[in-house]
């Protein structure tokens, strides 16, 4: 039997559990095999060596009082973001498709689990959403090669990568400002290794609003590759276990629609990335 398809964290009251999603979508308790789903656990060597392990061994949670980030806020260390890597989400922008990936990085003090609420920032008018598949490094990259980086991949996961527009581009300065607000930064439910995806440019990506679909989307139309971003990356700067890169947004943010829609207290987010699983949130004023 295959030991991990999707690792997770989970809640009892305020202590955070690691935990394994097992065939039957049983949340396991792993806490007998790791302390948390931290940077040395969801390292290559490590999980690799985790493989051959029968979680029907671990005993079922019951009840749990919610999905954590699905790797510890604390091992993340760059939060980092592409921009523009659609080309049908910068055609709706009217932006040309940049001729090098565009780097941004979120605050990490912006993450929340992949149900939690999301705080509509104070003087905000212009709080929008992006669906957009996450890699989480697992193993250091420096200089590496593309065809090398699926070797320092942990997994995949579902990133909610909210925006404040007018923070992002009303007000003078880099994008983080629009990127970065508390709770704007949803990772998980879980973490899926990277065996489980055969190819991450194939994956279908949907986000609801209050029930009627606003994006639709593939991975298909990425620009800048996972492998290519990985390399690309690693040129400027190491990577390391824990890390979380957020590869872009298909078409049909609020930004993008004529008249333009942007979150309110009250709004209902659900969103999935095929083999990765769904997040929901409800919006709340600060």
């Amino acid at each position: 039997m295959d030991f991990i398809m999707k690792t997770l964290r989970y809640r009892i009251g305020k202590e955070v559990r690691p935990g394994i999603l097992d065939i039957d979508k049983n949340i396991r308790d792993a806490s007998s095999l790791v302390s948390d789903w931290d940077a040395d656990n969801i390292h290559v060597d490590k999980l690799n060596k985790m493989k051959n392990y029968d979680i029907s061994s671990l005993p079922i949670v019951q009840n749990n009082d919610g999905i954590a980030p699905c790797v510890c806020k604390k091992s993340i260390g760059k939060f980092i973001c592409i921009g523009l890597n659609y080309s049908d989400h910068a055609e709706e922008t009217g932006m040309e498709v940049p001729p090098e990936p565009i780097i941004f990085f979120k605050a990490t003090s912006a993450i929340i689990g992949a149900n939690d609420n999301v705080i509509i920032p104070k003087n905000s008018e212009k709080s929008d959403w992006e669906v957009e598949l996450g890699v989480v490094i697992g193993k250091e990259a420096k200089y590496i090669s593309e065809d090398q980086s699926q070797d320092h991949i942990a997994g995949y996961c579902v990133v909610n990568d909210l925006s404040e527009r007018a923070f992002q581009l009303e007000h003078s300065g880099q994008w983080v400002k629009g990127k970065s607000c508390d709770t704007f930064g949803p990772i998980g439910p879980y973490l899926v290794t990277k065996d489980e995806i055969s190819d991450p440019q194939n994956l279908s990506m949907w986000l609801d609003v209050n029930g009627s679909r606003m994006q639709d989307g593939s991975t298909k139309t990425m620009v800048y590759e996972v492998n290519f971003l990985v390399s690309y990356l690693s040129r400027f700067m190491s990577l390391q276990p824990g890390d979380i890169i957020s590869t872009g947004t298909p078409p049909g943010v609020g930004a993008g629609m004529k008249p333009q829609v942007f979150l309110k207290p009250g709004d209902e987010m659900r969103l999935g990335i095929e083999g990765l699983g769904e997040q929901r949130q409800n919006t709340v004023s600060v």
